[in-house]
């Protein structure tokens, strides 16, 4: 007898702000096997843990879109992410002078 999944497409993590479209064949209370439709080459399937699914959606479309959306709500917040970088980069060389800096006066001091 198979198994009916609900939901059966999901939303898993790939990376920082990218998620790809997974097909689930199968699930578990701990992991989910199936296969990523969008790849070139489909091999044979693969488990991940639950703990990788961002997302389960009922059709393809519903998957695909949310991830197209995920992504522009993701670059929303690039310019912020731009300008905490560089505070941190320059909070970086003070603390660096700072450092070096106080090296230098005890090496004089002794």
């Amino acid at each position: 007898m198979s198994q009916v999944i609900e939901k059966p497409w999901a939303l898993m993590r790939h990376h920082a702000g990218w998620a790809d479209v997974f097909r689930v064949e199968s699930e578990t209370a701990d992991a989910v096997t199936g296969f990523y439709p969008d790849r070139e080459t489909v091999g044979p399937p693969v488990t991940y843990s639950v703990r990788a699914v961002l997302a389960r959606f009922t059709t393809f479309e519903g998957a695909h879109g949310a991830r197209e959306g995920g992504v522009a709500e993701w670059r929303k917040h690039d310019a912020a992410v731009r300008e905490a970088e560089a505070r941190l980069k320059e909070a970086e060389k003070i603390r660096e002078a700072a450092w070096t800096d106080f090296l230098k006066a005890q090496g004089e001091q002794s």
